[in-house]
C-alpha cells in the first residue's frame, strides 16, 4: 500500500460455494455420488436421503431449498444417520466429509475468472481470505485445483475452530490475525448466512447474485449487491472514490 490512493478497505473475505465456485456444477455430481454410495441398491433409502438433501432424483440436482446450501456436513450427517441406522458421530461426519469433498473436487468449477481477479486484487494490496461453511481442507483442496491457493492469506472453514456462518467468529478470527478493523474489511457472499455474518462482525456486506438467491432477495441484507465477483473491482473503485472524497458536507 503506497498511501497515495485513498482506500476504504484493506481485506476482502470470500465465501466459496456460489461465490468463487459454481455451486451446482461443483456439488450436484458430488451429491449424486454420495447418495449412491450410502444407499447402495436400496432405492427407498436413496429416496429418503435425497429428500433430506432436497436432491431432485430426476434432474440429479440439489434444489435451491436444500439445507446443504449455507449449512455444513454436520447438519446433513445428523439427518442421514437415523435413516441409515447408525450413530451421527465424528466417524460418520468424517466419512461424509471425505465423500462429499472427493466428489466436489472432481467437478469443481469457478465462477468467472477468479484467478485473474484475485491476482489483480492481491497486486492492489488487499489481504484475501476464504470464509466458508465447507471444511477447511475441502476449501484448500478446491482452491489449489483452481490455482488460487497461493493468493489467499487465510482459509477458514466451519471446522477451523471459529464457529460457522451466520455467526461472526470466522470473520473475527481473520480480522484479529491481521489486525484489521471491521470497517476495513468486506465479506462477499451469495447467501443470507454470509450477509448476516458480515453484519454481525461489523464488516461491509457484499452480496453476489451468482448463487441461488436473486439480487432482489439479497438487497435488504447487503450494503451492496453485484452480479458476481467479476464486478468487484468496479465496486471497489466506487468505494475508493467515496473514501477520497470524504464525508458529504
Amino acid at each position: 500500500m503506497t498511501g497515495v490512493k485513498a482506500r476504504r478497505l484493506k481485506a476482502l473475505l470470500f465465501d466459496k460455494d456460489g461465490t468463487l465456485v459454481d455451486f451446482a456444477v461443483t456439488w450436484n455430481g458430488a451429491a449424486a455420488s454420495v447418495l449412491a454410495t450410502l444407499a447402495g441398491e436400496d432405492d427407498a433409502l436413496h429416496g429418503r436421503l435425497a429428500d433430506i438433501l432436497h436432491f431432485d432424483r430426476e434432474t440429479r440436482a440439489i434444489r435451491s431449498s436444500s439445507p446443504f446450501i449455507g449449512g455444513t456436513i454436520v447438519d446433513i450427517a445428523a439427518e442421514f444417520a437415523p435413516m441409515i441406522g447408525i450413530a451421527s458421530d465424528d466417524a460418520f461426519v468424517r466419512r461424509l466429509e471425505q465423500l462429499f469433498n472427493a466428489g466436489a473436487l472432481a467437478s469443481v468449477a469457478p465462477i468467472g475468472d477468479p484467478a485473474s481477479l484475485l491476482t489483480l486484487l492481491k497486486a492492489e494490496g488487499y489481504l484475501l481470505g476464504i470464509v466458508t461453511n465447507d471444511t477447511e481442507s475441502g476449501a484448500r483442496a478446491q482452491a489449489e485445483k483452481l490455482g488460487l491457493d497461493h493468493l489467499f492469506d487465510a482459509v477458514i472453514g466451519y471446522d477451523s475452530g471459529h464457529g460457522r456462518k451466520p455467526d461472526p467468529g470466522q470473520i473475527h478470527a481473520f480480522l484479529d490475525a491481521f489486525a484489521i478493523a471491521p470497517g476495513e474489511a468486506a465479506l462477499i457472499g451469495d447467501t443470507l448466512h454470509d450477509l448476516d455474518a458480515a453484519r454481525a462482525a461489523g464488516v461491509l456486506a457484499v452480496g453476489v447474485a451468482s448463487g441461488y438467491l436473486s439480487a432482489e432477495a439479497l438487497a435488504p441484507h447487503a450494503d451492496h449487491v453485484i452480479g458476481s465477483i467479476m464486478a468487484l473491482p468496479e465496486l471497489l473503485n466506487i468505494l475508493d472514490h467515496e473514501a477520497a472524497a470524504g464525508p458529504a458536507a
